[in-house]
């Protein structure tokens, strides 16, 4: 069956359906958006139910350097004269039904916003999700030897008062948005509780981070009463920050700000004007979100 861009391979009907999604591209620092929400699918193998297909919502032919526009463009490999691999961007629905479940991993769209976002609640609403959880994160003055802080935002007013009881701190944010905040406000539009879970990661560690990925998919695990195995996880998550004391332990003025953010950490002190650390760190090439 399909619905324009809507590929439906299989229409799960739950009693009371829930959804985790991750989007890579504005908030998925760190790999931690896609790449929680793509380990759930594996240990829980869930299987593929739907798609929304690529076009058309994605720009190919973008303008500048050869560096900046291969970030845009599809994905292919050639071996011996011919094309082997052909990948645009993705945006698939999985489901478990044991778990009352729906999960979604995609490219956040560049155009049609509002098409992408009317497929998607199509699909979502034919299954009976009332419950949406978006796992993000964004890049920040926090250390890795610490557990990411995460910071939550909700669809309605009336469900502020969970993020007490789950011990989740409110959003406080200006400034430019990304495609799940208007995914936010249609949910409020529907009979559809959403909420997002940003994790603040360190900014300093570049590439794939398991220990925020571990976190991230405990929290949502204790949220929705998974029970899932995250021992690979922890034990990639430790190796990394062997490596990472490692290479600070080399680095004089990089383990003074460290130890900074972690005295700040224990205390619970947010500061976000540590100037001479982002001095540092824009000098070193790396951008906080």
């Amino acid at each position: 069956m399909s619905y324009d861009c809507l590929e439906i391979i299989e229409q799960p009907r739950f009693d009371h359906g829930r959804l985790v999604m991750g989007l890579q591209g504005w908030m998925d620092g760190g790999e931690v958006s896609i790449g929680a929400t793509e380990t759930i699918i594996d240990l829980l193998k869930a299987r593929k139910v739907a798609r929304i297909k690529p076009q058309p919502f994605y720009l190919y032919n973008f303008p500048g350097s050869m560096e900046l526009t291969s970030l845009f463009r599809p994905y292919i490999e050639i071996n011996d004269g011919i094309i082997t691999d052909y990948r645009e961007p993705d945006n698939i629905f999985f489901a478990d039904d044991p778990n009352q479940l729906l999960l979604f991993v995609g490219k956040e769209p560049h155009l049609n916003w509002e098409t992408y976002s009317e497929k998607f609640f199509t699909f979502i609403q034919q299954c009976n999700i009332k419950e949406v959880y978006f796992i993000g994160s964004v890049a920040g003055l926090v250390p890795h030897t610490r557990d990411p802080r995460i910071s939550a935002t909700v669809s309605h007013p009336y469900m502020r008062d969970r993020l007490d009881t789950l011990h989740l701190k409110p959003t406080f944010y200006q400034g430019p948005g990304s495609i799940i905040n208007s995914f936010l406000r249609t949910a409020g539009q529907c009979d559809i509780e959403m909420m997002t879970l940003v994790a603040e990661i360190p900014a300093y560690v570049q590439g794939r981070n398991p220990r925020s990925i571990e976190v991230m998919i405990r929290r949502v695990s204790a949220i929705l009463g998974l029970e899932l195995n995250l021992d690979r996880l922890r034990n990639l998550g430790d190796l990394l920050e062997k490596k990472i004391d490692k290479a600070v332990a080399e680095r004089e003025e990089l383990a003074t700000h460290i130890k900074k953010l972690e005295e700040n950490y224990d205390r619970e002190v947010f500061d976000n004007e540590m100037g001479d650390l982002k001095t540092w760190l824009e000098d070193q090439g790396i951008r906080l979100d």
